[in-house]
C-alpha cells in the first residue's frame, strides 16, 4: 500500500521530489494502488518504486524515468508516456490500452499478458522485452525496434507494423491477422504456427525467418525477399508472391492453390 509520505513528497512537485530523492537514494518508495489519475509527473525520477495496482490512467509521464519500477497490473490507459525510460520495468498484466509511448525506451520490459489495444508505440525500442501473450491489437508499432523480442501468442491483428525491427524476435502463435508489415525487417523471426492471414508484407524481408506452419492465406508477400525461408507446411493459399525472392525457400507441403507465384521461380 502506497506510503502517505512519499506520495506527499511526490504531489509537492519535481523539485520537492527529486530533492528528496537524491538526498534519500536508499529508500525504497512504495507508491502502490495509489490513484494518481490524470496526474503530470513530467521528468519525475520514479526509477525502481513499487508502482502494483497504481492507477495513472491519462497521466502526463513524458520523459519520466520509470526503469526497473514494479507497474504490475497498473492501469496506464490514455497515460502520455513520450520518450519515457520505462527500462526492466515489471509491467505484467498492466493496462496500456491507448497509451502514447512514442520514442519510449522499454529494452527489457516485462508486459506479459498487458493490455497494449490502440497504444502508440511508434519509434520505440522494445528491444529483448517480454510480450508473451500481450494485446497488440491495433496498436501503432510503426519504426519501432522489437529485435530480440518475445511475441508468443500476442494478439498483432490489425497493427501498424510498418518499418518495425522484428530481428530474430519469436512470434510463434501470435496473431497478425490483417496486418501492416510492409518493409518491415524480420531476419530470422519465427513466425511458427503465426496467423498472418490478410496481412502486407510486401518488400519486408524475412531471409531465413521461420513461417513454417503459419497461415498466411491471401497475404501479400509481393517484393518480399524470403530468402532461404522456411515455409514448410504453411497456407499460401491466395497470397500474392510477385516478385518474392524464393531462393533456396523451403516449401515442403506448403499450401500454394491459387497463390500468385514469382514469374521467374526463386529468383523474380
Amino acid at each position: 500500500m502506497a506510503s502517505r509520505e512519499h506520495l506527499a513528497l511526490l504531489q509537492a512537485g519535481a523539485v520537492t521530489w527529486t530533492g528528496w530523492r537524491q538526498r534519500n537514494p536508499q529508500i525504497e518508495i512504495d507508491l502502490s494502488t495509489a490513484n494518481l489519475e490524470g496526474e503530470n509527473f513530467r521528468g519525475a525520477n520514479l526509477q525502481g518504486v513499487n508502482l502494483t495496482k497504481v492507477n495513472l490512467s491519462h497521466a502526463l509521464l513524458v520523459r519520466t524515468n520509470l526503469s526497473g519500477a514494479n507497474l504490475s497490473s497498473a492501469n496506464l490507459s490514455q497515460a502520455k508516456l513520450i520518450e519515457a525510460n520505462l527500462s526492466q520495468a515489471n509491467l505484467s498484466i498492466a493496462n496500456l490500452s491507448g497509451a502514447t509511448l512514442t520514442q519510449a525506451n522499454l529494452s527489457q520490459v516485462t508486459l506479459i499478458g498487458a493490455d497494449l489495444k490502440a497504444a502508440n508505440f511508434r519509434g520505440a525500442v522494445i528491444t529483448d522485452a517480454n510480450l508473451i501473450g500481450t494485446d497488440l491489437s491495433n496498436a501503432n508499432l510503426k519504426d519501432a525496434d522489437l529485435a530480440g523480442a518475445k511475441l508468443i501468442r500476442s494478439n498483432l491483428g490489425f497493427a501498424n507494423l510498418i518499418g518495425v525491427n522484428l530481428i530474430t524476435a519469436d512470434m510463434s502463435e501470435a496473431n497478425l491477422y490483417e496486418s501492416e508489415l510492409m518493409q518491415a525487417y524480420l531476419y530470422q523471426a519465427n513466425f511458427y504456427k503465426a496467423n498472418l492471414t490478410n496481412s502486407h508484407l510486401g518488400s519486408s524481408y524475412l531471409f531465413r525467418a521461420n513461417l513454417s506452419e503459419a497461415n498466411l492465406m491471401n497475404a501479400d508477400l509481393t517484393w518480399a525477399n524470403l530468402k532461404y525461408a522456411n515455409l514448410a507446411g504453411a497456407n499460401l493459399q491466395g497470397a500474392n508472391l510477385r516478385g518474392a525472392n524464393l531462393t533456396g525457400a523451403n516449401l515442403k507441403g506448403a499450401n500454394l492453390q491459387d497463390a500468385i507465384m514469382p514469374s521467374l521461380y526463386g529468383c523474380d
